[in-house]
């Protein structure tokens, strides 16, 4: 099979496509014809072994692991003999953060893993970025206990976190303020964003409006620059440690001083949690945001493209047939 390959660690150049051998799936496992993949952050963060930390469980010196891709859309045509859950021909989709290897035409994945049934009426190219940014927005709302008349900002709502965190946010029943420059405005509004900040000529932590809960979805904020907007129990998040780790810190230390908190939510996945992402996909309650698509063969374009920066929610890979 094709798969996109890093024999070590460094810039988008360091991946190239090859042909390797095809999984072979055990008894409670089930082989999956991956038809869609994403580049995302979290990707680049493997591939780059950045920050060093990572290094600890994905090789000191080389990648143990080095087919990469956390998110995959695409087909069951194998099932293990223990299997009860999943049958051949079930359209899937779901996140393999850890073993990855979605980056590749086939996927073996245990029927117990972060996976679900794709809703009908939807395809693979559809789905494939319904997990990266949308389990990193759910671990922030719930480390927030964010619910309904919750007043919450969202700097950075046009990526894939950020445009996953107004939706989600508005599912719970808040009232979202949503950060993004003039460009992108209409697009988050068609989010469901309450109100809608341009950045280039408003800074938010300046104004006079107080929230209860602060999502930073782009890591360029701080609990020091936000705490002014507030209010007094409120909560200030983060999709980074922030610079020298300071969230981490500020996690600990807000926790035993002041009203104000700084929490730092490590994130999870689960099955469970694919299983409600497919529900809102099916209700049209979330939708992921598709920037760009680029083939398997272009992956090394699309990593280039989506450390530039610029991305505007999720940048899909098309592996297989659709």
């Amino acid at each position: 099979m094709k798969a996109a390959l890093h024999a070590r660690y460094g810039s988008p150049e360091v991946v190239h496509v090859a042909e390797v051998a095809q999984p072979r799936p055990g008894t409670g496992d089930v082989l999956v014809r991956v038809q869609a993949s994403t580049v995302n952050r979290t990707d680049c963060a493997y591939r780059a072994a950045r920050p060093f930390l990572v290094r600890s469980f994905t090789g000191l010196l080389r990648p143990k692991r080095p087919i990469l891709g956390t998110e995959f859309a695409g087909e069951v045509v194998e099932a293990g003999a223990a299997v009860t859950a999943f049958a051949v021909g079930d359209r899937v989709f779901g996140y393999n953060e850890g073993p990855f290897g979605c980056h590749a035409e086939y996927l073996s994945i245990p029927e117990t893993g972060s996976l679900a049934k794709i809703p009908a009426g939807l395809g693979p190219e559809a789905v494939a970025p319904a997990t990266e940014g949308a389990h990193y927005a759910l671990t922030l709302l719930d480390a927030a206990a964010v619910g309904s008349g919750h007043q919450v900002l969202v700097n950075g709502a046009t990526g894939a976190i950020g445009s996953a965190a107004v939706q989600l946010a508005k599912v719970r029943g808040a009232e979202v303020t949503a950060v993004c420059d003039s460009e992108r405005m209409d697009l988050v509004s068609g989010l469901g964003a309450d109100r809608v900040i341009d950045y280039t000529a408003e800074d938010f932590t300046a104004a006079d409006r107080a929230y209860d809960v602060v999502i930073d979805a782009v890591g360029k904020s701080s609990f020091g620059g936000c705490a002014r907007v507030l209010r007094p129990a409120g909560v200030y998040l983060s999709s980074e440690a922030g610079r020298y780790g300071q969230n981490l810190l500020l996690a600990a230390v807000t926790r035993l001083i002041g009203r104000k908190k700084v929490v730092f939510a490590v994130p999870k996945h689960d099955q469970a949690m694919v299983r409600y992402l497919a529900q809102l996909l099916t209700t049209g309650e979330f939708t992921p945001v598709i920037d760009r698509q680029y083939p398997l063969a272009e992956i090394v374009d699309a990593y280039r493209y989506v450390e530039g920066g610029h991305k505007t929610g999720n940048v899909v890979i098309t592996v297989g047939s659709v």
